[in-house]
């Protein structure tokens, strides 16, 4: 497949305008250029003050305003004028809300954030260790920025619940600490070929970073934590500005919290089924017990965990390529990769626009830990990888010839792309790629994962009640907890980091398992109105070619190509 299969599209006014966009927000915002592999800004972090924040807001507003005088010319432009006006018009309302300001979770906060951009840059070499001294040597004005916007967040009353307070000041604990992040960043740097005087400036700089991480602690000790509100729950209305933000469409909360009830009831049936196979008469929890002691999917060390990513990769490339799917062909590269951090989760990274940083699949391999069970992550790389983010994202980012840049790169939506990755994990189930029984149950735990983060991410924040399961009434602590580990069976610490993210990030944990269910709805509508000539192969090429738009825009994006294809 070439980007210019169809021929090369001419740039358009609407092209130019997302084109704009993207240079000028890549310029204010050098983790994002960073992450999208722009050249030029890898020394610097972004303004993460109220002054920063209304940067952003005031690029969004002229760039909506260009939009509306702007004359679309084709469906391509049509699609691109909608995602924007949708992505850009919400990030609008989350700004005027205060919830950039206020941004302080377990997970995807600023906090996080300037640290995890180092984990994107090249690591080896002098010249690669004296930028990464330069990025490390601005997290503390980044750092006292990221202040003053909590600050003025405070002012207004938006003040991160107190559990996610106190689990980001223990983070800050583990990164400061004397075997944390930054203490290890000078022999990083030595192994990676840093020279004396670079490696001299990489341990000033992450010495200065830890004391400026260390501050941002007894701010959030001392001004913070005072005042943060005790209940988790953020309320139904700023829940419902959220879940369209993360899904790209607006849904019946009340509807997908029963459905989210229901699901997990069908999937707990069909873990019992596959319990049975493994053993008869097991348990659910039995029979991931055998699994678990079974040398059969065992493997011992990083380095083995590694190469068994690689190498599963690169099985799914082998196997869906030029059958189920178009893959490009630096497309077909991806990296397994094990994170320089000891977090636990596994994520994806996406190519930089030349290809020349591969897409990568990362592990965060918790402290200690030296022992992986693959019967259930088989279907981790399948999420991760090829069919699910690596292609969906790396595809898109191929597209020169079809797409602007801001389509390409950076227009993602959480319900779009999570969304896919389930309904990748499920295809392949559906292909019998996860026939093995340890494989499906590895499969069907991680769907009912999902499925309980519906229930609980919904129900605490919009105050429905609780199911009967755990006790009917108000949702509590106890309860989200009960219920997450009547449907799942990962270890606790992993689960207690789980419950905390839902409580603190809301809206996007469900977009996952809302987002597999929409990509279901799609698939089965052009399937009716196709019939026999349906294919999911051009399906699939189709869907993935609008990029990571919103499930709304999606929807009518594909729909209106089927219309024009059946004509």
């Amino acid at each position: 497949m070439s980007d210019t299969s169809a021929g090369e599209r001419p740039q358009t006014e609407v092209d130019r305008i997302a084109n704009d966009y993207f240079d000028a927000m890549v310029a204010i915002s050098p983790i994002s250029a960073t992450t999208f592999g722009i050249p030029g800004h890898d020394g610097e972090l972004d303004d993460l003050s109220p002054a920063g924040h209304a940067a952003h807001s005031h690029l969004r507003q002229a760039t909506l305003g260009r939009l509306d005088a702007a004359r679309p010319v084709d469906d391509t432009d049509r699609v691109t004028v909608a995602a924007m006006r949708e992505r850009l018009g919400l990030a609008e309302e989350v700004y005027a809300a205060g919830y950039d300001a206020m941004s302080l979770n377990v997970i995807a906060s600023p906090l996080q954030g300037v640290r995890d951009i180092l984990d994107l840059m090249p690591q080896e070499g002098d010249a690669a260790w004296a930028t990464i001294a330069a990025r490390v040597g601005a997290i503390p004005t980044a750092l006292a920025q990221y202040r003053e916007s909590l600050t003025e967040a405070k002012g207004r009353r938006l003040v991160a619940p107190q559990r996610q307070v106190a689990a980001c000041l223990a983070q800050i604990d583990e990164l400061t600490s004397a075997h944390g992040y930054f203490a290890a960043l000078t022999g990083m740097a030595e192994r990676g070929g840093a020279s004396a005087g670079t490696a001299a400036r990489v341990t000033d700089s992450a010495r200065a970073a830890s004391d400026a991480y260390g501050d941002l602690g007894r701010f959030l000790r001392d001004d913070l934590l005072p005042v943060a509100p005790a209940a988790d729950a953020c309320g139904i209305e700023r829940y419902r500005l959220m879940s369209r933000y993360f899904v790209g469409a607006e849904v019946d909360l009340e509807e997908t919290y029963r459905w989210g009830q229901e699901e997990c009831d069908r999937l707990d049936a069909q873990m019992r089924e596959v319990a049975e196979r493994i053993r008869p008469g097991a348990s659910v929890k039995e029979a991931i017990s055998l699994l678990n002691d079974d040398p059969a999917y065992r493997l011992d060390g990083k380095d083995a965990l590694r190469a068994w990513m690689q190498e599963r990769a690169d099985e799914a490339v082998a196997a869906l390529a030029d059958t189920h799917f178009d893959i490009p062909g630096p497309v077909r590269t991806i990296e397994g990769m094990i994170a320089p951090t000891e977090t636990g989760g596994i994520y994806y990274t996406g190519p930089s626009d030349d290809f020349s940083r591969p897409g990568r699949m990362w592990w965060s391999v918790p402290k200690g830990e030296t022992s992986f069970g693959t019967w259930k992550e088989l279907t981790t790389v399948y999420h991760e990888g090829v069919p699910g983010h690596h292609l969906q994202v790396a595809q898109t980012v191929y597209r020169s010839g079809l797409l602007n840049k801001w389509r390409r790169l950076e227009a993602w939506t959480s319900g779009h792309g999570e969304g896919w990755a389930l309904y990748a994990e499920r295809l392949m189930a559906e292909l019998g790629f996860l026939e093995d029984p340890g494989h499906r149950m590895g499969w069907l735990d991680g769907q009912s994962l999902r499925a309980a983060r519906v229930v609980i991410d919904i129900g605490v924040h919009c105050g429905f009640e609780a199911p009967a399961s755990v006790g009917g009434g108000d949702w509590t602590y106890d309860k989200a907890w009960q219920f997450l580990t009547a449907h799942a069976n990962q270890g606790e610490a992993w689960l207690r980091f789980e419950l905390d993210r839902y409580l603190g990030w809301p809206g996007q944990a469900p977009s996952y398992k809302i987002g597999e269910r929409l990509w279901l709805q799609l698939r089965d509508e052009v399937r009716r109105r196709e019939g026999d000539a349906f294919d999911p192969k051009a399906f699939h090429r189709r869907a993935l070619d609008v990029g990571g738009v919103g499930l709304d825009t999606l929807r009518d994006a594909v729909l209106g190509q089927e219309k024009e294809a059946v004509r």
